[in-house]
């Protein structure tokens, strides 16, 4: 369990508190937890942050792109340290298709946004998944793509909400077995 105390943290005026809920995520061995994030001693918007361990093999630096810092006169770090976009679609597919799935729905829609952005390398995708699911050892790569008909509300609700390029849960079904197919064959 993390312990709240341990979250000292701060940057420019800005201070982070961990919150006391916490959810086990055992088959990742991760935690996920919410961190209040506050802004001269206001609060200012609170953010779930999962931690695990550092089995991660790729990590890719980004800019931070955030609207509105830099006209608050913030400083800005030129690049944050970020689990690799394939190590995050292999983690995503391991969660929206093994045995606890339910609220994972989201996570088929990043990984297709993230396909259609031209972002996914599908060759180190497939080794990032194999490799998950080989130790996690809940499922078979490549998983059955069968996306739950209780789903289908909420995938169409998020899909419109994001502007994907389909908002028909038949149509994701499809794209999201397609995709996963050229993962598997990479």
């Amino acid at each position: 369990m993390l312990r709240p105390d341990l979250l000292q943290l701060s940057f420019d005026e800005f201070t982070f508190r961990l919150k006391p809920e916490q959810h086990e995520m055992e088959l990742a061995d991760t935690v996920r937890v919410e961190v209040a994030v506050e802004y001269k001693t206001r609060a200012w918007q609170t953010i779930e942050v999962d931690v695990g361990p550092g089995e991660a093999r790729e990590v890719d630096l980004v800019t931070p792109a955030i609207d509105g810092v830099a006209e608050m006169g913030l400083s800005i770090t030129n690049q944050v340290r970020c689990l690799g976009i394939n190590e995050q679609v292999a983690q995503k597919l391991h969660a929206c298709t093994g045995p606890q799935r339910q609220d994972r729905a989201r996570d088929i829609l990043d990984i297709l946004v993230v396909d259609m952005l031209g972002q996914l390398d599908r060759l180190r995708a497939r080794a990032a998944a194999e490799r998950i699911f080989g130790q996690r050892n809940t499922h078979p790569f490549p998983p059955e793509t069968i996306i739950p008909p209780e789903w289908t509300v909420e995938l169409e609700t998020l899909a419109a909400e994001l502007g994907y390029r389909t908002t028909k849960a038949a149509e994701i079904q499809k794209e999201f077995t397609n995709l996963v197919a050229a993962i598997a064959s990479a």
